[in-house]
């Protein structure tokens, strides 16, 4: 199939990445809906696409020729708008999480799975430059099995507003855990996807009520908004592979500064994926790096790998994916039953946090 014709629900902050990374891969954007048509009106202005809608039911019908839907909604729209669009025989592109929890994300997968179309969403660090040169060696063999990772995406000052729908739990899912998906998700990635067994984790509060700890991007303000999601969380999972992953995640919390990382340690190799900021939430201010730790002739061995800078952090390469996916036959990035297990780890952080207790995912 060429020339895919896409239509965008959401014309948030990642519309651009998502418009920019379809157009790169040949498919045209030809309609937006937003319940803001405002914003929407304005987003298409600039890129030459004319076709507005306050709603994707609105834009299915007035533009049934769309191929494929990207949804860049708030949380809790997620489920609900990307099996509206597989029903009608549509493909998806999501932005993530998924969906606010396990059970919504396994609906979606059934829905494109009876629909027969593809579903993938916006794990965009799978397709940084610096994380696809680690899976070549991955994928070579130079790593060997991956015993063990940490995954950390961790902010100084980078809550996304105050009372907006980032903190507000019924419109999010939560706060961090399920806002900063992409470290485990990369690690997951890294690892092969096992089967997850066991997850102890805890979650605090700590600076949800203090705007000294507001990032530079997000939402604005609301004061009659509500803060109900965490700031910051610790876990460990185990797999019935016997691996092992520990997860941390934090908008607001005592830190140096804001850094995402996968470091692992494999039976030939470790490795670590990083992204530094110099001012949390700001994307410029970042420096990436890939390592390698091996051993050669008896000496312990770093290896850089030197990669071209990536400021989207794989988010337009992720979007062309999907494009590609569909009309070159080419591999899926991402998977829904790979988005299914991620969504079990996470619904198991909160059980696990609010029973205190150790729990089987």
């Amino acid at each position: 199939m060429a020339g895919l014709k896409i239509g965008i629900v959401g014309a948030g902050g990642m519309a651009s990445y998502h418009y920019e990374g379809f157009v790169r891969a040949g498919a045209e954007v030809i309609a937006m809906a937003d319940t803001d048509t405002g914003r929407a009106k304005a987003f298409g202005e600039k890129r030459g696409i004319s076709r507005v809608y306050p709603g994707l039911a609105e834009m299915l019908s007035g533009s049934p020729e769309i191929d494929a839907v990207s949804v860049i909604t708030p949380n809790k729209f997620h489920r609900p708008l990307a099996v509206e669009a597989l029903e009608k025989g549509k493909h998806v592109y999501c932005e993530k999480p998924p969906a606010l929890n396990a059970a919504e994300t396994g609906e979606m997968a059934a829905a494109a799975a009876k629909a027969g179309r593809m579903l993938m969403f916006n794990f965009n660090n799978r397709a940084r430059p610096e994380s696809q040169a680690i899976m070549d060696y991955i994928r070579e063999g130079r790593v060997g099995v991956i015993n063990s990772a940490q995954a950390l995406w961790i902010r100084r000052n980078g809550i996304p507003g105050f009372g907006g729908w980032f903190t507000t739990k019924a419109l999010s899912g939560g706060g961090p855990v399920i806002d900063l998906p992409h470290m485990l998700d990369l690690a997951l990635y890294f690892m092969g996807f096992p089967e997850p067994d066991y997850l102890l984790g805890t979650v605090y509060h700590d600076f949800m009520d203090n705007r000294n700890f507001k990032g530079p991007w997000g939402v604005p303000d609301r004061a009659d908004g509500v803060t109900d999601v965490e700031a910051a969380c610790h876990a460990m999972v185990t797999f019935k592979t016997g691996q092992c992953l520990a997860v941390r995640s934090s908008w607001a919390e005592m830190n140096e500064r804001e850094a995402a990382s996968v470091v692992f340690q494999g039976t030939k190799a470790g490795g670590k994926v990083e992204r530094l900021f110099a001012v949390d939430g700001v994307d410029e201010t970042s420096i990436d790096s890939s390592r390698l730790f091996i051993e050669e002739y008896g000496n312990q061995v770093d290896l850089v790998i030197k990669t071209e800078k990536d400021e989207s952090m794989g988010r337009i390469a992720n979007a062309s994916n999907f494009i590609e996916a569909i009309q070159d036959g080419a591999k899926p990035l991402n998977t829904p039953g790979e988005a299914l297990i991620l969504m079990r780890i996470i619904d198991a952080i909160y059980e696990s946090a609010s029973t205190k207790k150790p729990v089987k995912v």
